[in-house]
């Protein structure tokens, strides 16, 4: 097979990306400062190249195919290492730079963003672009350099960074703490125990942590961001098992109140984690040792 059969222009790539991207001819122009005419006929002359149709021409709109569906999805991905790897070129020159960092949506807003002005006032030329996810994912496919997640470090492909252990607190409302008081640790059984959906057996190890029998836990609802469960608790739903740190600010104002005066470590940890090759650029390199020292100072 001819190998220019399997490497189409960047031309021609562009132009169906952005096409596929808008299911539109027009609108992929603009982006592209291109006319409409322009872009139709690069999206054809790939068509043509790999003698596929990706676009279905349905009167004054346009669809992707099946075959095109496949493709947009490969090609967006590709497009976005060939963008980062430009950056990264980029950064290795001026010392600046930028990456994508996903991060736990709760521990972003309590413990990471009170934080970020000061690594940006020690790094004025770096950008760092922040995005939510709660579970495990394909960080390629995303777009994504580097994560932090909480858990045992055992993230295949990734270099782990210890950031901070996870000691965890029963949390209640106040007005239930006064009408239905947990004076010792077989009291919570007789509270809605609150979740989070992707840690489940948080909960289960703190009771068995405790010799108290597994049954005689009242499971409650489970929430997909620890935000929502910590509002949920305040409510006075239930309790929840929470990080310390994340609930410091709504203990010390009196919206939650300590179930029981004792934490619990759960051998867990929140870490930062990236590729090999990311932490070899700059801006990453950067970021990692500026969040190890500042967990290094943040309280136990």
């Amino acid at each position: 097979m001819n190998p220019r059969r399997l490497t189409p222009s960047m031309s021609l790539l562009l132009a169906f990306e952005a096409s596929a991207r808008h299911l539109s001819f027009t609108r992929a122009a603009t982006e592209l400062a291109l006319t409409q005419s322009a872009v139709s006929r690069q999206v054809q002359a790939l068509e043509d190249l790999l003698e596929v149709p990706l676009f279905r021409r349905e009167k004054r709109r346009i669809l992707l195919t099946e075959a095109g569906v496949g493709y947009q999805k490969e090609l967006a991905a590709a497009l976005q290492r060939i963008r980062s790897a430009s950056l990264q070129a980029i950064s290795h020159r001026t010392g600046r730079g930028a990456f994508h960092l996903a991060a736990l949506p709760t521990f972003t807003a309590k413990w990471l963003m009170p934080r970020l002005n000061r690594f940006y006032a020690r790094h004025p030329g770096i950008l760092v672009h922040l995005h939510s996810r709660v579970y495990r994912f394909d960080l390629d496919l995303a777009g994504i350099d580097a994560v932090i997640a909480v858990g045992d470090g055992d993230w295949p492909g990734l270099v782990p960074h210890r950031l901070l252990d996870e000691q965890v607190i029963p949390v209640i409302s106040p007005e239930l703490a006064a009408s239905h008081p947990a004076r010792q640790p077989a009291d919570l059984a007789r509270h809605m125990l609150l979740q989070v959906a992707a840690r489940p057996s948080v909960w289960q190890r703190w009771f068995e942590a405790h010799g108290l029998p597994l049954r005689s836990m009242r499971w409650g609802p489970q929430f997909e961001l620890t935000t929502h469960l910590i509002q949920a608790a305040a409510s006075g739903i239930g309790i929840g098992l929470l990080p310390t740190f994340l609930v410091e600010d709504e203990l010390r104002q009196g919206v939650l109140a300590p179930a029981l005066d004792e934490t619990f470590n759960t051998g867990a940890g929140y870490f930062f984690l990236a590729p090999p090759e990311k932490l070899a650029i700059p801006a990453v390199a950067a970021f990692r040792d500026w969040l190890l020292e500042e967990s290094a100072g943040a309280p136990a």
